[in-house]
């Protein structure tokens, strides 16, 4: 369906990855890997035809349709939501209206005999084949399916684009891509600002009507859903396996094995060799030996072992200074915008050492009590904090409250107290700053890496209550499992706000419900609580 050929990838005087290979096929569910920077987005976005190679080619048969997700996307802000998704189909209503065209045209002229009107025949009978092919869709119903199924209210959808965040522009997109019915969908990290119940329902799409897929994802559950092929990108090559993530990752660890047994047998042959010729290299019976073994090491073809972290770096939270018995008392806390009641008469209690995730359709509340329990925000009823409550915060824009003129080893630096401190380089580079990246400073960095950045430097705060609001957004795997880790050993209380099924598995014990105005406790753990939800819908 799709072919990658001889795919080189070269700029700033370096090989980003040289002579890649593959095939995509119909049916494909592929899971594109590897570590920040291998150049994962650099071969989606070739495969999409947005960059150019430095050699070799992308080709597919004609008419094949590529659809595109970048993680960040302009959407034309005088469009409602409804005509900005019906845009989807603007390719076949252009296919119509030219077959309209054209018929016109046929019927008007009378040099039938000439090329002119030959070239329009056969114009009109490729389009009218292509499109007469296409199933016939009811646009409006298929629209307002998708849109939903992304999370929208039908009250949404003559709401102009521009009132949307991100988040929800970003679904907008993915709802034109869906509609599209394409051969090959490519999405970059599409479940970033999803939440649980949009993601199941991706899931379920691209593994029951979907085509082809590449997708480039850093949440463990959703790639293990829908991926059966996994192709990672490490070392400016790559390697194919048909086996999802978790599979992936132990033939990965016997593919491993095998190249450092022929690594250390070659540099074993090779250490030998080099001993012999330095033994005899002044033998004159031995000349030709010499010789040929001299020969042979200038054109040895050093064996490689791909890259693996190593370090087993165990992030550890200073100890809780100890809350009173119940960190977090609520009584008919209610939240209002305007006239858009957002939840009302919440009452709950959560525990000292309690590990718990405020879950629901984005929009429904879950950050809103968080700034609540902040003393942010104005709000309805009563909302209480235990005796000696100490909270860490972390949100998406904790990043724009760092010191801008620091560099990144320096703002650890000033906040790392006792052993942590001979780790702090561990510390940057299981967090993506290894090398001169910790010397950079924080005005030059990304969003992303400013938002890892602020991620730990709460971890090195003296708390008893952690609140923390999406925080795996920016965090690649190895990174989001020492978090989990160090949540897990944490011995005060946990708030988190998160739609990462993986990294809420086996994390949290209780599960709070925002939607309908309400906010609902749950006895279970996340796996629980979906399963349970599943039946609540079945029975529905």
């Amino acid at each position: 369906m799709l072919t990658a050929d001889a795919l080189t990838v070269e700029f700033g005087g370096q090989t980003l990855f040289s002579d890649v290979s593959f095939v995509i096929n119909e049916k494909d569910r592929i899971a594109l890997m590897g570590k920040n920077g291998a150049g994962k987005s650099t071969l989606l976005k070739i495969l999409a035809g947005v960059r150019e190679p430095s050699k070799g080619k992308i080709s597919y048969p004609k008419g094949t349709v590529v659809a595109y997700l970048p993680q960040h996307l302009l959407l034309e802000d005088h469009r409602t939501v409804f005509e900005e998704t019906a845009t989807a189909f603007s390719a076949i209503n252009e296919m119509e209206k030219r077959i309209e065209a054209i018929n016109q045209e046929l019927s008007e002229r009378t040099d039938y005999e000439s090329d002119d009107y030959m070239q329009l025949i056969e114009e009109v009978s490729a389009l009218s084949e292509q499109f007469y092919s296409i199933e016939e869709i009811n646009y409006d119903a298929d629209i307002e399916k998708t849109l939903m199924g992304l999370g929208f209210l039908r009250s949404d959808f003559q709401r102009k684009t521009s009132e949307f965040s991100g988040g929800w522009r970003m679904r907008i997109e993915l709802a034109k891509i869906l509609l599209r019915r394409p051969d090959v969908i490519l999405l970059d990290e599409p479940t970033n600002h999803l939440d649980i119940e949009s993601i199941q329902w991706l899931e379920d799409f691209l593994v029951n009507t979907a085509k082809a897929v590449v997708v480039i994802s850093h949440d463990r559950a959703f790639v293990d859903n829908i991926t059966t092929r996994t192709i990672e990108v490490t070392m400016g090559r790559i390697y194919d396996y048909k086996a999802n993530y978790s599979h992936y990752l132990e033939l990965r660890k016997d593919r491993r094995a095998q190249q450092q047994k022929q690594f250390d047998e070659q540099q074993k042959m090779i250490a030998e060799t080099k001993e012999f010729i330095e033994r005899f290299k002044g033998t004159y019976s031995k000349t030709l030996q010499v010789q040929s073994r001299v020969k042979m090491l200038e054109k040895l073809e050093i064996l490689e072992v791909d890259e693996e972290d190593t370090s087993a770096l165990r992030l550890r939270f200073p100890p809780s200074p100890r809350s009173g018995s119940y960190p977090v008392i609520a009584e008919g806390v209610g939240k209002t915008y305007g006239d858009r009641p957002i939840f009302s008469n919440a009452s709950f209690m959560i525990e000292r050492g309690d590990k718990v995730a405020f879950v629901g359709k984005n929009g429904e509340g879950k950050s809103t009590m968080v700034k609540i329990i902040m003393n942010e925000l104005k709000h309805d009823g009563e909302l209480k904090l235990g005796h000696n409550v100490k909270i860490g915060y972390f949100a998406q824009n904790q990043a724009s409250l760092l010191d801008e003129n620091l560099t990144v080893f320096q703002t650890i630096d000033d906040v790392a107290e006792g052993d942590i401190r001979t780790k702090i380089k561990d510390l940057l580079g299981a967090f993506m700053f290894g090398g001169d990246n910790s010397f950079k400073k924080v005005k030059v960095l990304s969003g992303g890496e400013r938002t890892r950045l602020a991620m730990i430097k709460l971890l090195l705060e003296p708390v008893n209550l952690l609140i923390l609001d999406e925080p795996t957004n920016h965090l690649d795997m190895r990174t989001k499992d020492i978090l989990k880790q160090a949540l897990q050993d944490f011995d005060g209380t946990l708030i988190v706000v998160s739609h990462d099924r993986d990294f809420l598995d086996g994390l949290i014990t209780r599960v709070y419900e925002f939607g309908g105005g309400k906010v609902i406790p749950h006895l279970e753990d996340i796996y629980g609580y979906l399963e349970k939800k599943k039946m609540e819908n079945f029975n529905y």
